[in-house]
């Protein structure tokens, strides 16, 4: 049996943790994981509510100690967390002092963990766990709306945050992460969070803030007692905010951002105002984290060591390295070769006007690269019929663009788009709003909920 340790990348003395500027020891991490591992039920199914995100990390730890996986759904709402239940019977919480109400069995994470003895485990060493054993169930929200368990096994998850830690350091120019301090303000219970914070701590050698600051002056706060080099782990819809809030910000040697497309304007402000490099990752659920690249220094993307691409447009997918079988990319990609790509749009958000093709994600990045614009997205009303258009349904985008009036808006908008996308695809209405109804903690926006949204703006 091939094992993998819980934790490595650095010294049992280093932090794997800050919380309110002092250092939790990765020893300390240990200790607390036994702590709490002999307070969970024999067998079952862990769904992390812990706010606090070294307590998520104590608990997962925790649950992988006892042999069971940690639950991640898109969201702990009532329904979705009533599906989880129907689907494992054995799924319990666990819930922290700010832990919410949920339908589910309930661990609280007790005050003796956080007071656990600080000496180390038997001979000092980190627990070891089979490469084999199930780590994760990520669940995404299939057509149906069920929960779609895609499991996620020990050995993979290092291999792939060890490619991601090597190339993070590459970044940095350091030979490894080790000493590298970082905020986070996406959550650890999804997947972008679950690995640039959580995961490149156990196995990268990186220490975490305890906290998920959301407000740019807690954010900047954050940082600025921290000791350097220093990291943000962020997204589009977190950085414009911080950027915009007009507060002095400490020096972050790297920013990290995934869950959309960024625009090289935005970059290259984030690169001016906190003198470091910006980096995206991609990737999806599937197959984890794929490539990065640098935004200012064009639209290439470099795949981890060991992943090749094949394929092309929206047949691509991706194997090797931690990706251990061909996997199919839910993006429209263009393979330069297979290390290599550019990212074209995504295959389900594809729309389909006057019989030419394009992708939503694709649209809203040159909507948001327009002077001016501080947010936007298009919508395509699913029921217009498009009638003044000769039965052609027209596209909406929502734009939040503070400073501009209406018709140097509409100019601005088109004046961007004109020259980036066909004519069929410009909006019909453009829609000025004071904000978009993005999720406050990953900043994207669910296609249900933004429809309902989109359509009550209109109506109004």
């Amino acid at each position: 049996m091939t094992l993998a340790p819980l934790i490595s990348g650095a010294d049992l003395d280093a932090p794997i943790a800050w919380r309110a500027g002092a250092p939790i020891a990765r020893r300390r991490y240990l200790a607390d994981v036994q702590a709490l591992a002999a307070q969970l039920p024999a067998e079952g199914a862990m769904l992390n509510l812990s706010g606090d995100r070294y307590r998520f990390a104590v608990g997962l730890g925790a649950a992988m100690l006892r042999g069971q996986p940690n639950l991640m759904p898109p969201n702990h709402q009532r329904e979705t967390v009533a599906r989880l239940r129907s689907l494992m019977p054995q799924a319990y919480a666990l819930v922290d002092a700010g832990g919410g109400e949920v339908a589910l069995p309930q661990v609280h994470y007790a005050d003796a963990a956080d007071a656990a003895d600080a000496a180390a485990p038997a001979a000092g060493q980190p627990p070891a766990l089979p490469r084999a054993q199930l780590a994760a169930h990520v669940l995404t929200s299939g057509s149906t709306g069920q929960p779609v368990p895609h499991p996620k096994l020990w050995g993979p998850l290092v291999d792939c945050t060890v490619a991601g830690a090597q190339r993070l350091a590459e970044h940095l120019g350091r030979p490894d992460l080790e000493g590298l301090s970082l905020v986070a303000t996406v959550p650890p219970q999804h997947m972008y969070g679950f690995e640039s914070t959580v995961l490149i701590a156990l196995l990268g050698g990186a220490a975490f803030d305890a906290e998920r600051p959301f407000y740019p002056a807690d954010i900047a706060a954050a940082l600025a007692r921290l000791p350097r080099p220093r990291m943000l782990v962020t997204t589009p819809f977190h950085l414009r905010m911080l950027l915009e809030a007009g507060i002095a910000l400490p020096t972050v040697d790297l920013v990290l951002s995934a869950t959309a497309p960024l625009s090289p304007q935005l970059a290259a402000r984030a690169e001016a105002a906190l003198h470091g490099q910006l980096v995206e990752i991609y990737g999806c659920t599937e197959a984890g984290q794929v490539a990065t690249r640098r935004t200012t220094d064009g639209p290439e993307w470099r795949t981890y060591a060991g992943l090749a691409l094949s394929g092309d447009g929206e047949h691509s997918q991706v194997m090797g390295g931690h990706v251990v079988v061909p996997t199919p990319l839910a993006d429209i990609l263009d393979v330069l070769e297979p290390s290599r790509f550019r990212l074209l749009g995504r295959s389900n958000d594809l729309i389909n006007i006057a019989g030419k093709r394009n992708s939503l994600a694709h649209l809203n990045f040159h909507l948001n690269s327009t002077p001016g614009v501080a947010d936007g997205a298009f919508w395509l009303p699913a029921d217009e019929a498009g009638e003044a258009d000769g039965g052609v349904a027209r596209l909406v985008a929502f734009v939040v663009a503070p400073g501009l009036s209406q018709a140097a808006l509409q100019e601005a908008v088109l004046a961007g788009l004109r020259p980036r996308v066909d004519p069929v695809f410009l909006p019909r209405r453009i829609v000025a709003v004071p904000a978009l109804p993005r999720e406050p903690s990953t900043g994207k926006l669910p296609a249900i909920a933004f429809g309902a949204w989109a359509r009550r703006q209109l109506a109004g």
